[in-house]
């Protein structure tokens, strides 16, 4: 069974502590155990985090980021180590977890920029001998809880930001993939931080309830699912927390007349079965606008037909397994349930349930509407639904009617649609002519609507505004 951080000290669970395993989502086999820990072991992990804060807070922001530096190298130097981890027992391919390990190196390239981004500002002279002056101050010990799908990446959104700002820092790792969370805590105790600066507590909801309404705890970090982040961020703030907690995704993909085949059917492809489609960028609705429906349906329908469903180490396999048998079971169900409520099942990936693991393949459902489950609910699995438009303005309010809003984009040669949509479309992140619209990690990964709870956003300077205090002194001498 994998064991808690706390402080120096690798923690290992009572003989009687409950535990969850953990899956090769590829195979079905179990290859771990995660302790799911309780009040006491939350406390314990915050009270070395508090223990820790008074002198890391005060140690010099150049020696902060020197070590962070040390990190990067170490995430460098562990790439391939960090990856694989993340396809062994999140499933996706071994490109995607690539991919995701360096966009979350990204946010440590960052998070090295810290005597620029922790920098106050001062006005001289504000009145007759009076200057005032504006200082970022560390808020005190902050904690995340990231999803299952992006085990690397997302933590690295959260706990560089916040100990370069000269807070403490608790993760609960995701109960589903916590291997990649336990990793970079090694990696970073290699690094050289010290003991309490970063911990670990694994567990599920209870664990998180804990988290929220431990009183040492200053701010809370939260990716997940809508329901969830509702709950994390009402929670959070009853207890007096910052909080910054992100929800689902229903994103929509317009298609023009005047796109571009050749460019939008491998980006609507890319943006719907990458990931499996367990991602809250996943483009999940193509809006096809009058006649574009008759230029891209029967492409999309042969290349999806040709995709490789298998274990995401394999070369050439280009969809891997989801993250459970239970989690596949319900994407399959939605699948039933758009075809019983009149949508055309065009492209089928539920024969891939047979083999052995928790696949289902990419699957396409035409003449969506957005009265049905799967037009309008967050699926999480390699499911594109393809609606119709008549026009751009039936298109943007097709977009806009979700009560989510995390993405958005369009296809199209025209400036005058490419704009319109951009600013008419209720979505934080917004694409033209991109399958994903994801910010690099200077600028804030913004989700509106029910796709986020909160003021401040991850990363960008939204992070690190959400991970310092600002003080204000006004002085005459």
């Amino acid at each position: 069974m994998i064991r808690n951080l706390v402080g120096s000290e690798w923690r290992v669970p009572p003989e009687d502590a409950s535990s969850l395993p953990i899956f090769n989502p590829a195979t079905g086999e179990v290859i771990e155990h995660v302790p799911l820990s309780g009040a006491r072991e939350v406390d314990a992990a915050v009270h070395a985090a508090a223990e820790t804060f008074e002198g890391w807070s005060r140690t010099a922001v150049m020696d902060r980021v020197r070590l962070m530096f040390r990190f990067k190298s170490q995430l460098e130097d562990r790439f391939e180590e960090l990856a694989s981890i993340v396809t062994r027992h999140h499933g996706k391919t071994l490109d995607e977890a690539r991919g995701e390990v360096r966009r979350g190196i990204e946010v440590v390239d960052f998070a090295c920029g810290a005597p620029t981004l922790l920098q106050g500002r001062t006005l001289r002279d504000v009145s007759a001998g009076v200057d005032q002056d504006l200082y970022r101050f560390p808020v005190g010990v902050c904690a995340g809880v990231p999803p299952f799908n992006f085990p690397v990446m997302i933590p690295l959104w959260m706990f560089p930001l916040a100990v370069v700002a000269g807070n403490t820092f608790v993760l609960k790792p995701s109960e589903r993939t916590p291997l990649g969370g336990q990793r970079l805590a090694e990696l970073f105790l290699e690094a050289g931080f010290p003991p309490g600066v970063l911990n670990i507590v694994h567990g599920a909801a209870d664990t998180v309830d804990a988290l929220l309404e431990h009183p040492g705890i200053s701010a809370i970090s939260f990716v997940g699912s809508a329901p969830v982040a509702r709950h994390v961020y009402t929670a959070a703030a009853a207890h007096g927390k910052r909080v910054q907690a992100l929800g689902g995704a229903k994103n929509h993909i317009v298609v023009m007349p005047d796109a571009d085949p050749e460019l939008a059917v491998p980006a609507i492809l890319n943006s719907a079965f990458g990931n499996a489609g367990e991602r809250c960028l996943s483009g999940s609705v193509a809006v096809a606008v009058g006649p574009a429906a008759d230029a891209i349906l029967d492409p999309l329908r042969d290349a999806a037909s040709r995709m490789i469903v298998g274990p995401g180490d394999q070369q050439g396999v280009q969809v891997g397994p989801l993250i459970r048998a239970e989690h596949r079971d319900r994407v399959a169900a939605y699948v039933d349930k758009g075809v019983a409520e009149g949508a055309e099942l065009i492209v089928d990936g539920r024969q891939e349930m047979s083999r052995p693991g928790f696949f289902l393949g990419p699957t396409i459902l035409d003449r969506v509407t957005s009265r049905m489950a799967v037009g309008r609910e967050e699926i999480f699995g390699p499911v594109l639904s393809v609606s119709r438009a008549a026009t751009l303005d039936e298109a943007i309010a097709q977009a806009n009617a979700s009560p989510l809003g995390n993405m958005a984009t369009i296809f199209t040669q025209s400036g005058r649609a490419g704009r319109e949509f951009r600013e008419r479309v209720d979505a934080g992140m917004t694409g033209i002519n991109v399958p994903i619209a994801q910010p690099f990690a200077f600028f804030p990964f913004s989700g509106w609507k029910g796709s986020f709870f909160g003021d401040l956003h991850v990363h960008g300077t939204d992070g690190i505004d959400f991970y310092t205090r600002k003080k204000v002194v006004v002085t005459r001498w």
